[in-house]
């Protein structure tokens, strides 16, 4: 008796995300975006940043919802911890970035994933944003990324996931490469 393959789902869809990229091809100023963030201040280190439009395929795109999220520092920076600090959102966008991309790439791959979970850990000597050492960078000295994933694959299928994860991940290119950062007043 044979028993039925099942089809592979990690819930992407790679014949639309393809398509996309055969429509941009044609296209290519299409494939411009721009992303956006508000930041309100409350208090102290406390800021609230909203989420809702951008602006790709040539006009402004909206969210499903607006998307808030509370920014702070905790107690023992004499704050009040009313949500992750900023460069734990760092983190937080890496891992996002490395996993959706994962499972984008076992999709495309036939590969199916049973369960992924990410630790990531960024290095930093806070002397440096303190003021208390002008020799000392303000960001992280380093970040790792460990993952386990169960997948139906061999330990290089998996390991070959995450590599081309890592080289289209937008965070991560935006974490190892420099990016012009313009700040002014209004």
């Amino acid at each position: 008796m044979q028993t039925a393959i099942q089809p592979i789902d990690n819930g992407v869809n790679v014949t639309a995300l393809l398509g996309a990229r055969e429509a941009l091809t044609q296209a290519p100023e299409a494939a411009r975006f721009i992303w956006r963030a508000h930041c309100d201040w409350v208090r102290g280190t406390h800021s609230q940043i909203a989420v809702e439009d951008f602006h790709g395929l040539g006009e402004t795109q909206h969210h499903q919802r607006r998307f808030t999220f509370e920014v702070d520092h905790p107690e023992v920076f004499a704050a009040e911890d009313h949500g992750p600090t900023p460069v734990e959102y760092v983190l937080v966008g890496l891992a996002g970035c490395l996993t959706a991309g994962i499972a984008a790439v076992a999709q495309h791959r036939g590969i199916q994933l049973r369960s992924m979970r990410a630790s990531v850990e960024g290095s930093m000597d806070i002397q440096g944003i303190l003021g208390m050492d002008p020799e000392v960078r303000n960001g992280f000295d380093d970040i790792r990324v460990s993952y386990e994933i169960d997948a139906d694959a061999s330990r290089a299928e998996i390991e070959a996931l995450v590599a081309q994860s890592q080289k289209r991940s937008a965070v991560y290119d935006l974490l190892t490469n420099p990016t012009h950062v313009m700040v002014t007043v209004k």
